[in-house]
């Protein structure tokens, strides 16, 4: 898996040198700045609505209550960090549900980029045809939906454990794991759709690859770190890295 981790996130360098020698940055900046926008705004509601949903939480519970009186205890500032975490684990779940909303509206355009971009490394024309688009659109949004129920059972599960003390602490870091790997198994069944696989054998190829889809998911959420900028460019490099990384294990589908 650490190869495939690898290959994944030197695609995101091939896809740079890639967009750059095509001059492919109008099909950055049209969906990057909507994702952007979106981004920030799903970002601030989300915040504010996990944080009155906890806080009302703890007071039916009698946990805020509680907490007050417990001045310079050690079990205060427990509840509180694990205050944290849980709001920081209830943020991962938002966004990734804005992230399926985005690759629904989005698949469409992600489609026709990746297999775009593999026609560029095939040296082809690439034909414009409206059944494969409907076709790539509706297989795109049935995976949406098949990850993002998914990913809820998984994130549910984390939120139980985020109330055990100490091992909730390290829930974030489990949801974060889980949200790249998904947000990077779609990028990748772009291509396995336009390679004839069906969607049991574009779960078991990625399954077999999984470190593709979640070195594809890591480098697009450290995209994020850099604001504006990486949030603009994250969506298009994850789809053209994906396609990149894909077109090298190519050989070993099935």
């Amino acid at each position: 898996m650490l190869k495939d981790i690898i290959i994944a996130i030197q695609s995101y360098l091939e896809a740079h040198r890639f967009i750059v020698k095509h001059r492919l940055w109008k099909w950055i900046f049209i969906p990057g700045i909507l994702y952007a926008i979106l981004f920030c705004t799903g970002i601030y509601l989300f915040w504010i609505s996990s944080g009155q949903a906890i806080d009302t939480l703890f007071s039916i519970t009698g946990l805020k209550k509680w907490m007050y009186t417990m001045e310079g205890s050690w079990l205060k500032f427990l509840f509180i960090f694990g205050q944290v975490i849980l709001q920081l684990v209830l943020l991962l779940f938002y966004f990734s549900l804005f992230k399926y909303l985005f690759l629904i509206i989005g698949s469409p355009l992600f489609a026709y980029l990746s297999e775009k971009t593999e026609a560029i490394m095939e040296e082809r024309d690439l034909p414009f045809s409206f059944p494969q688009l409907l076709k790539d659109m509706i297989r795109g949004i049935k995976l949406a939906m098949r990850n993002a129920l998914w990913q809820t059972v998984y994130t549910l599960s984390i939120l139980i454990l985020s109330f055990i003390p100490l091992i909730g602490w390290f829930t974030p870091l489990i949801a974060l794991i889980i949200e790249c790997y998904y947000l990077g198994y779609a990028m990748l069944d772009y291509s396995c759709e336009r390679n004839k696989l069906s969607t049991s054998q574009s779960i078991d190829f990625i399954g077999r690859h999984k470190g593709l889809a979640l070195g594809n998911g890591i480098v697009f959420y450290l995209m994020h770190t850099i604001i504006i900028v990486g949030w603009i460019l994250a969506p298009s490099y994850a789809v053209i890295a994906a396609t990149i990384s894909f077109y090298k294990v190519k050989s070993n589908l099935l």
